[in-house]
Protein backbone atom coordinates (compact mmCIF):
# COMPACT_ATOMS: atom_id res chain seq x y z
CA UNK A 1 0.00 0.00 0.00
CA UNK A 2 1.38 3.41 -0.99
CA UNK A 3 1.90 6.03 1.73
CA UNK A 4 -0.52 8.97 1.70
CA UNK A 5 0.06 11.73 -0.83
CA UNK A 6 2.01 14.70 0.49
CA UNK A 7 0.32 17.92 -0.57
CA UNK A 8 1.79 21.35 0.05
CA UNK A 9 -0.20 24.60 0.03
CA UNK A 10 1.66 27.85 -0.57
CA UNK A 11 0.88 31.56 -0.33
CA UNK A 12 0.41 34.71 1.71
CA UNK A 13 -1.95 32.89 4.06
CA UNK A 14 -2.68 33.83 7.66
CA UNK A 15 -1.36 37.31 6.94
CA UNK A 16 -4.60 39.23 7.47
CA UNK A 17 -6.12 39.12 3.98
CA UNK A 18 -9.56 37.51 4.15
CA UNK A 19 -9.70 36.79 0.41
CA UNK A 20 -6.42 34.87 0.40
CA UNK A 21 -7.48 32.78 3.37
CA UNK A 22 -10.91 32.19 1.84
CA UNK A 23 -9.36 30.75 -1.33
CA UNK A 24 -7.19 28.54 0.85
CA UNK A 25 -10.24 27.36 2.83
CA UNK A 26 -12.02 26.40 -0.38
CA UNK A 27 -9.12 24.17 -1.49
CA UNK A 28 -8.70 22.81 2.03
CA UNK A 29 -12.37 21.82 2.06
CA UNK A 30 -11.96 20.03 -1.28
CA UNK A 31 -8.84 18.15 -0.13
CA UNK A 32 -10.36 17.07 3.17
CA UNK A 33 -13.51 15.85 1.44
CA UNK A 34 -11.98 14.13 -1.60
CA UNK A 35 -8.50 13.18 -0.33
CA UNK A 36 -8.89 12.79 3.45
CA UNK A 37 -5.76 10.64 3.81
CA UNK A 38 -3.42 13.18 2.24
CA UNK A 39 -0.71 14.67 4.45
CA UNK A 40 -1.05 18.45 4.22
CA UNK A 41 1.66 21.01 4.91
CA UNK A 42 1.48 24.78 4.42
CA UNK A 43 4.25 27.27 3.58
CA UNK A 44 2.77 30.65 4.32
CA UNK A 45 3.15 34.20 5.58
CA UNK A 46 1.35 33.65 8.91
CA UNK A 47 2.28 30.13 10.07
CA UNK A 48 1.12 30.60 13.68
CA UNK A 49 -2.37 31.70 12.61
CA UNK A 50 -2.73 28.92 10.02
CA UNK A 51 -1.66 26.29 12.55
CA UNK A 52 -4.02 27.54 15.28
CA UNK A 53 -6.97 28.08 12.92
CA UNK A 54 -6.74 24.94 10.77
CA UNK A 55 -4.60 22.52 12.78
CA UNK A 56 -2.03 22.08 10.00
CA UNK A 57 1.74 21.80 9.97
CA UNK A 58 3.29 25.00 8.67
CA UNK A 59 6.57 26.54 7.56
CA UNK A 60 7.21 30.28 7.39
CA UNK A 61 7.30 31.66 3.86
CA UNK A 62 10.43 33.71 4.59
CA UNK A 63 13.43 33.12 6.80
CA UNK A 64 13.58 36.83 7.65
CA UNK A 65 10.31 37.66 9.38
CA UNK A 66 10.64 41.37 8.58
CA UNK A 67 10.55 40.65 4.83
CA UNK A 68 7.40 42.67 4.16
CA UNK A 69 8.32 45.65 6.34
CA UNK A 70 10.09 48.62 4.76
CA UNK A 71 13.82 48.42 5.39
CA UNK A 72 14.77 51.04 8.01
CA UNK A 73 18.54 50.85 7.97
CA UNK A 74 21.68 48.96 6.86
CA UNK A 75 20.98 46.02 9.22
CA UNK A 76 17.47 45.37 7.91
CA UNK A 77 18.70 45.72 4.31
CA UNK A 78 21.46 43.19 5.00
CA UNK A 79 19.01 40.81 6.69
CA UNK A 80 16.63 41.02 3.73
CA UNK A 81 19.47 40.26 1.31
CA UNK A 82 20.64 37.32 3.43
CA UNK A 83 17.06 36.08 3.66
CA UNK A 84 16.80 35.93 -0.14
CA UNK A 85 19.72 33.51 -0.23
CA UNK A 86 18.55 31.41 2.71
CA UNK A 87 15.06 31.14 1.20
CA UNK A 88 16.48 29.49 -1.93
CA UNK A 89 17.59 26.51 0.16
CA UNK A 90 14.58 26.55 2.52
CA UNK A 91 12.03 26.63 -0.31
CA UNK A 92 13.71 23.87 -2.31
CA UNK A 93 13.94 21.64 0.78
CA UNK A 94 10.25 22.17 1.60
CA UNK A 95 9.11 21.58 -1.98
CA UNK A 96 11.16 18.36 -2.17
CA UNK A 97 9.14 16.93 0.73
CA UNK A 98 5.85 17.36 -1.20
CA UNK A 99 4.36 15.32 -4.06
CA UNK A 100 2.44 18.31 -5.36
CA UNK A 101 2.17 21.95 -4.25
CA UNK A 102 -1.05 23.91 -4.77
CA UNK A 103 -1.14 27.70 -4.85
CA UNK A 104 -4.82 28.28 -3.97
CA UNK A 105 -6.16 31.22 -5.96
CA UNK A 106 -5.24 34.75 -4.86
CA UNK A 107 -3.78 37.41 -7.13
CA UNK A 108 -0.36 35.78 -7.10
CA UNK A 109 0.43 36.92 -10.67
CA UNK A 110 -0.91 40.45 -10.15
CA UNK A 111 0.73 43.80 -9.45
CA UNK A 112 -2.40 45.95 -9.18
CA UNK A 113 -1.44 47.13 -5.68
CA UNK A 114 2.01 48.40 -4.58
CA UNK A 115 4.38 45.45 -4.96
CA UNK A 116 8.14 44.91 -4.87
CA UNK A 117 9.54 42.31 -7.31
CA UNK A 118 11.78 40.81 -4.64
CA UNK A 119 8.86 40.25 -2.26
CA UNK A 120 6.18 37.68 -3.00
CA UNK A 121 6.90 37.42 -6.77
CA UNK A 122 10.42 36.24 -5.88
CA UNK A 123 9.01 33.71 -3.37
CA UNK A 124 6.66 32.36 -6.05
CA UNK A 125 9.53 32.04 -8.51
CA UNK A 126 11.53 30.07 -5.96
CA UNK A 127 8.54 27.74 -5.55
CA UNK A 128 8.08 27.07 -9.27
CA UNK A 129 11.82 26.73 -9.95
CA UNK A 130 12.23 24.37 -6.99
CA UNK A 131 9.38 22.24 -8.28
CA UNK A 132 11.10 21.86 -11.66
CA UNK A 133 14.43 21.13 -9.97
CA UNK A 134 13.25 18.40 -7.58
CA UNK A 135 10.36 16.95 -9.62
CA UNK A 136 7.42 18.24 -7.55
CA UNK A 137 4.47 19.48 -9.59
CA UNK A 138 3.34 23.03 -8.78
CA UNK A 139 -0.28 23.96 -9.55
CA UNK A 140 -1.46 27.58 -9.74
CA UNK A 141 -5.22 27.20 -9.25
CA UNK A 142 -7.75 29.93 -10.23
CA UNK A 143 -5.15 32.67 -9.81
CA UNK A 144 -5.40 36.31 -10.82
CA UNK A 145 -2.88 37.95 -13.16
CA UNK A 146 -2.16 41.21 -14.94
CA UNK A 147 0.62 42.67 -17.07
CA UNK A 148 3.00 44.54 -14.78
CA UNK A 149 4.45 47.84 -15.94
CA UNK A 150 7.63 47.14 -13.96
CA UNK A 151 10.16 45.15 -15.98
CA UNK A 152 11.69 43.19 -13.09
CA UNK A 153 8.29 42.31 -11.65
CA UNK A 154 7.01 41.30 -15.09
CA UNK A 155 10.02 39.04 -15.68
CA UNK A 156 9.84 37.32 -12.29
CA UNK A 157 6.08 36.76 -12.46
CA UNK A 158 6.39 35.47 -16.02
CA UNK A 159 8.97 32.86 -15.11
CA UNK A 160 7.10 31.85 -11.95
CA UNK A 161 4.05 31.07 -14.09
CA UNK A 162 6.03 29.47 -16.92
CA UNK A 163 7.72 26.95 -14.61
CA UNK A 164 4.48 25.78 -12.96
CA UNK A 165 3.10 22.39 -14.06
CA UNK A 166 -0.54 23.49 -13.96
CA UNK A 167 -2.14 26.90 -14.38
CA UNK A 168 -5.74 28.04 -14.28
CA UNK A 169 -7.05 31.59 -14.00
CA UNK A 170 -10.05 33.18 -12.31
CA UNK A 171 -10.98 35.23 -15.39
CA UNK A 172 -10.17 35.63 -19.09
CA UNK A 173 -8.16 38.89 -18.68
CA UNK A 174 -5.79 37.02 -16.35
CA UNK A 175 -5.11 34.37 -18.98
CA UNK A 176 -4.75 37.08 -21.64
CA UNK A 177 -2.23 38.89 -19.42
CA UNK A 178 -0.03 35.80 -19.12
CA UNK A 179 -0.22 35.25 -22.88
CA UNK A 180 0.93 38.85 -23.39
CA UNK A 181 3.81 38.20 -21.01
CA UNK A 182 5.03 35.33 -23.18
CA UNK A 183 3.56 32.35 -21.29
CA UNK A 184 2.11 29.54 -23.42
CA UNK A 185 -1.50 29.39 -22.17
CA UNK A 186 -2.76 26.94 -24.83
CA UNK A 187 -3.52 24.27 -22.21
CA UNK A 188 -4.51 26.66 -19.42
CA UNK A 189 -8.17 26.99 -18.43
CA UNK A 190 -10.32 29.69 -16.86
CA UNK A 191 -12.37 28.77 -13.79
CA UNK A 192 -14.17 30.97 -11.24
CA UNK A 193 -12.53 32.38 -8.13
CA UNK A 194 -12.15 29.63 -5.52
CA UNK A 195 -14.27 31.52 -2.99
CA UNK A 196 -17.36 30.54 -5.00
CA UNK A 197 -16.83 27.00 -3.64
CA UNK A 198 -17.35 28.09 -0.02
CA UNK A 199 -20.68 27.22 1.66
CA UNK A 200 -23.35 29.94 1.74
CA UNK A 201 -24.82 30.88 5.15
CA UNK A 202 -28.55 31.55 5.42
CA UNK A 203 -28.85 34.36 7.93
CA UNK A 204 -31.89 36.69 7.83
CA UNK A 205 -31.25 40.20 6.49
CA UNK A 206 -32.18 43.31 8.47
CA UNK A 207 -34.68 45.31 6.37
CA UNK A 208 -33.04 48.26 4.64
CA UNK A 209 -29.55 47.54 6.01
CA UNK A 210 -26.64 48.43 3.72
CA UNK A 211 -23.20 46.83 3.82
CA UNK A 212 -20.23 49.06 2.92
CA UNK A 213 -16.89 47.37 2.33
CA UNK A 214 -13.95 49.74 2.70
CA UNK A 215 -10.25 49.51 1.92
CA UNK A 216 -7.06 51.27 2.93
CA UNK A 217 -6.61 52.29 -0.69
CA UNK A 218 -3.51 54.22 -1.78
CA UNK A 219 -3.54 53.51 -5.50
CA UNK A 220 -1.23 51.16 -7.40
CA UNK A 221 2.46 50.77 -8.16
CA UNK A 222 2.51 53.89 -10.34
CA UNK A 223 0.73 56.09 -7.77
CA UNK A 224 3.29 56.13 -4.96
CA UNK A 225 3.92 59.88 -5.34
CA UNK A 226 0.27 60.72 -4.69
CA UNK A 227 -0.68 57.79 -2.48
CA UNK A 228 -1.82 59.94 0.48
CA UNK A 229 -3.92 62.15 -1.78
CA UNK A 230 -5.65 59.10 -3.29
CA UNK A 231 -6.31 57.65 0.15
CA UNK A 232 -7.80 60.87 1.55
CA UNK A 233 -10.06 61.34 -1.47
CA UNK A 234 -11.29 57.75 -1.28
CA UNK A 235 -12.02 57.89 2.46
CA UNK A 236 -13.77 61.26 2.08
CA UNK A 237 -16.13 59.95 -0.63
CA UNK A 238 -16.89 56.75 1.27
CA UNK A 239 -17.56 58.73 4.45
CA UNK A 240 -19.93 61.04 2.56
CA UNK A 241 -21.78 58.04 1.14
CA UNK A 242 -22.20 56.46 4.58
CA UNK A 243 -23.35 59.84 5.93
CA UNK A 244 -26.01 60.00 3.21
CA UNK A 245 -27.30 56.55 4.16
CA UNK A 246 -27.41 57.47 7.83
CA UNK A 247 -29.26 60.73 7.05
CA UNK A 248 -31.89 58.58 5.33
CA UNK A 249 -32.24 56.51 8.51
CA UNK A 250 -30.46 53.43 7.12
CA UNK A 251 -28.52 50.91 9.17
CA UNK A 252 -24.95 50.66 7.84
CA UNK A 253 -22.57 47.75 8.44
CA UNK A 254 -18.90 48.35 7.61
CA UNK A 255 -16.79 45.47 6.28
CA UNK A 256 -13.08 44.94 5.69
CA UNK A 257 -11.16 42.60 3.39
CA UNK A 258 -7.75 42.94 5.07
CA UNK A 259 -6.77 43.85 8.62
CA UNK A 260 -5.14 47.01 7.21
CA UNK A 261 -8.63 48.29 6.33
CA UNK A 262 -9.60 48.70 9.99
CA UNK A 263 -8.09 52.19 9.98
CA UNK A 264 -10.71 53.31 7.43
CA UNK A 265 -13.53 51.82 9.53
CA UNK A 266 -12.24 53.73 12.56
CA UNK A 267 -12.04 57.01 10.62
CA UNK A 268 -15.62 56.72 9.33
CA UNK A 269 -17.11 55.80 12.69
CA UNK A 270 -15.16 58.54 14.47
CA UNK A 271 -16.13 61.16 11.87
CA UNK A 272 -19.86 60.37 11.85
CA UNK A 273 -20.46 59.07 15.37
CA UNK A 274 -23.86 57.59 14.55
CA UNK A 275 -25.51 54.66 16.37
CA UNK A 276 -26.77 53.50 12.97
CA UNK A 277 -23.20 52.54 11.96
CA UNK A 278 -21.60 49.30 13.13
CA UNK A 279 -18.45 47.42 12.13
CA UNK A 280 -18.44 43.69 11.42
CA UNK A 281 -15.71 41.91 13.40
CA UNK A 282 -14.42 39.40 10.85
CA UNK A 283 -11.12 37.59 10.44
CA UNK A 284 -12.13 34.89 7.91
CA UNK A 285 -14.13 34.88 4.69
CA UNK A 286 -16.69 32.58 6.31
CA UNK A 287 -17.24 35.16 9.06
CA UNK A 288 -17.51 37.87 6.41
CA UNK A 289 -20.14 35.87 4.53
CA UNK A 290 -22.20 35.43 7.69
CA UNK A 291 -21.96 39.10 8.63
CA UNK A 292 -22.75 40.23 5.09
CA UNK A 293 -25.82 38.00 4.89
CA UNK A 294 -27.49 40.31 7.44
CA UNK A 295 -27.63 43.28 5.01
CA UNK A 296 -29.82 43.73 1.93
CA UNK A 297 -27.45 45.58 -0.44
CA UNK A 298 -23.68 46.02 -0.61
CA UNK A 299 -21.28 48.70 -1.82
CA UNK A 300 -17.67 47.49 -1.63
CA UNK A 301 -14.10 47.97 -2.84
CA UNK A 302 -12.08 44.86 -1.98
CA UNK A 303 -12.40 42.18 -4.64
CA UNK A 304 -13.45 39.49 -2.19
CA UNK A 305 -15.93 41.80 -0.44
CA UNK A 306 -17.58 42.22 -3.84
CA UNK A 307 -17.36 38.48 -4.53
CA UNK A 308 -18.95 37.56 -1.19
CA UNK A 309 -21.84 39.93 -1.81
CA UNK A 310 -22.40 38.48 -5.29
CA UNK A 311 -22.16 34.92 -3.94
CA UNK A 312 -24.89 35.82 -1.42
CA UNK A 313 -27.00 37.19 -4.32
CA UNK A 314 -26.97 40.67 -2.77
CA UNK A 315 -27.49 43.59 -5.18
CA UNK A 316 -23.94 44.95 -5.28
CA UNK A 317 -22.12 48.11 -6.36
CA UNK A 318 -18.37 47.80 -6.90
CA UNK A 319 -16.00 50.70 -6.24
CA UNK A 320 -13.05 48.78 -7.59
CA UNK A 321 -9.30 49.27 -7.54
CA UNK A 322 -8.52 46.92 -10.46
CA UNK A 323 -10.03 45.59 -13.65
CA UNK A 324 -10.78 42.27 -11.95
CA UNK A 325 -13.63 43.92 -10.03
CA UNK A 326 -15.31 45.06 -13.25
CA UNK A 327 -14.77 41.68 -14.92
CA UNK A 328 -16.34 39.85 -11.98
CA UNK A 329 -19.31 42.21 -11.86
CA UNK A 330 -19.90 41.88 -15.61
CA UNK A 331 -19.66 38.10 -15.47
CA UNK A 332 -22.29 37.97 -12.73
CA UNK A 333 -24.60 40.39 -14.58
CA UNK A 334 -23.98 43.68 -12.74
CA UNK A 335 -21.45 45.35 -15.03
CA UNK A 336 -23.34 48.66 -15.04
CA UNK A 337 -22.87 49.07 -11.28
CA UNK A 338 -19.13 49.79 -11.20
CA UNK A 339 -16.90 52.73 -10.33
CA UNK A 340 -13.19 53.33 -9.87
CA UNK A 341 -11.88 53.73 -6.32
CA UNK A 342 -9.28 56.17 -7.61
CA UNK A 343 -11.86 58.58 -9.07
CA UNK A 344 -15.23 58.15 -7.38
CA UNK A 345 -18.04 60.16 -8.97
CA UNK A 346 -20.14 60.82 -5.87
CA UNK A 347 -23.29 62.02 -7.67
CA UNK A 348 -23.18 59.03 -10.01
CA UNK A 349 -22.68 56.77 -6.99
CA UNK A 350 -25.92 58.02 -5.45
CA UNK A 351 -27.79 57.47 -8.73
CA UNK A 352 -26.34 54.00 -9.22
CA UNK A 353 -27.23 52.97 -5.69
CA UNK A 354 -30.82 54.16 -6.12
CA UNK A 355 -31.16 52.11 -9.30
CA UNK A 356 -29.52 49.12 -7.65
CA UNK A 357 -32.13 49.10 -4.90
CA UNK A 358 -35.03 49.70 -7.28
CA UNK A 359 -34.05 46.57 -9.23
CA UNK A 360 -33.11 44.47 -6.20
CA UNK A 361 -35.44 41.50 -6.86
CA UNK A 362 -34.44 41.22 -10.52
CA UNK A 363 -30.72 41.42 -9.76
CA UNK A 364 -30.87 38.94 -6.87
CA UNK A 365 -32.48 36.36 -9.15
CA UNK A 366 -29.75 36.83 -11.78
CA UNK A 367 -27.03 36.51 -9.15
CA UNK A 368 -28.48 33.33 -7.66
CA UNK A 369 -28.46 31.59 -11.06
CA UNK A 370 -24.99 32.74 -12.10
CA UNK A 371 -23.50 32.03 -8.66
CA UNK A 372 -24.71 28.43 -8.81
CA UNK A 373 -23.00 28.04 -12.18
CA UNK A 374 -19.71 29.33 -10.72
CA UNK A 375 -19.86 26.64 -8.02
CA UNK A 376 -20.49 23.92 -10.63
CA UNK A 377 -17.49 25.04 -12.68
CA UNK A 378 -15.25 24.83 -9.60
CA UNK A 379 -16.41 21.25 -8.98
CA UNK A 380 -15.22 20.48 -12.49
CA UNK A 381 -11.82 22.02 -11.76
CA UNK A 382 -11.43 20.04 -8.54
CA UNK A 383 -12.18 16.86 -10.50
CA UNK A 384 -9.53 17.86 -13.03
CA UNK A 385 -6.98 18.39 -10.25
CA UNK A 386 -7.77 15.03 -8.70
CA UNK A 387 -7.39 13.17 -11.99
CA UNK A 388 -4.18 15.01 -12.90
CA UNK A 389 -2.34 14.92 -9.56
CA UNK A 390 -4.22 13.00 -6.86
CA UNK A 391 -4.00 10.39 -5.63
CA UNK A 392 -0.50 9.69 -6.77
CA UNK A 393 2.33 7.51 -5.55
CA UNK A 394 5.33 9.00 -3.80
CA UNK A 395 8.07 9.94 -6.27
Amino acid sequence: MSPPARIGLFGLLGSGNLGNDGSFEAVLGYLRAEHPDAALHVMCGGPEIVTSRYGLETTALNWYRGEYRTASGPLSIAMKALGKLVDVVRTAAWVRRQDVVIVPGMGVLESTLPLRPWGFPYALLLLSASGRLVGTKVALVSVGANVSGHRATRTIIGWAARLAAFRSYRDEPSRDAMREMGVDVTRDHVYPDLAFALPVPSEPAYPGAVGVGVMAYYGGNDDRARADEIYESYVDKMTRFVAKLVADGRQVRLFIGDQADRQVVTEIITELGSPLISAADTSTLDELLRAMSAVETVVATRYHNVLCALKLAKPTLSIGYARKNDVLMTELGLGEFCQSAKEIDFDALIRQFAELESRADELSEILAKRGAEQARLLERQFSELSSAFLPMGVR
